[in-house]
């Protein structure tokens, strides 16, 4: 295995998180609310997990090291894992457990519509991340992994809806979002190894 420290550290810190904010809902320490906090804290916690996960690819570009993409499934499955303890959480401390409460919650919150689509296309990126699938689904992989494009949108939108009243946030992980899409445009990951590569050659003449 490629990167063994990395991995490990990667793995620590994304767990770390969500075990530091249960503790902290269970020991009082998160307000008078500590369940609508940690279900806030887990769900914006998988969109910037889903950021970090979009950011691989170019850092891999700009930088050239693997690394990046050694952990990007690492990265996205722990995506997904949040999104799961963000709705368990939503069940346990929002709706205590009631599903008679469920249809009441979606009428007066639609928002929850479009949270659980985009938990349907994680599901999908997350049965689907391991080799076996690639080999089985061949061209058809990428293509369904262009998902995670779709499931940004929903997520922002989610997250939208949920703080119609502050948008400073939420404009900060739009604009990385469409940032991150930019460098995904094809004319655009074309143009930065040239642009890389030019700076090296002019990097080695002053040298």
């Amino acid at each position: 295995m490629r990167y063994p420290f990395w991995r490990v550290g990667v793995f620590i810190a994304a767990m770390v998180w969500p075990l530091w904010w249960f503790y902290q809902a269970f020991e009082g320490l998160l307000g008078p609310d500590p369940g609508k906090v940690l279900v806030d804290r887990l769900g914006l916690g998988a969109l910037v997990l889903l950021l970090i996960t979009l950011s691989m690819t170019p850092l891999q570009r700009l930088t050239g090291w693997a690394g990046w993409i050694a952990v990007r499934r690492q990265v996205g499955l722990w995506c997904f894992a949040y999104v799961v303890l963000h709705l368990c959480s939503y069940m346990a401390f929002i709706l205590g457990f009631d599903w008679s409460q469920l249809g009441v919650e979606l009428r007066k919150r639609p928002y929850i519509i479009v949270g659980t689509l985009g938990f349907l296309g994680l599901l999908a990126l997350a049965v689907t991340s391991n080799r076996y699938s690639q080999r089985r689904l061949g061209v058809r992989w990428k293509k369904l992994h262009r998902l995670v494009y779709v499931i940004l949108g929903l997520g922002l939108l989610h997250m939208l809806w949920i703080v119609r009243a502050d948008l400073k946030e939420w404009a900060l992980y739009a604009f990385m979002g469409g940032l991150l899409l930019m460098f995904r445009l094809p004319p655009v990951a074309r143009r930065i190894p040239r642009l890389l590569g030019k700076r090296r050659v002019l990097q080695e003449k002053r040298n």
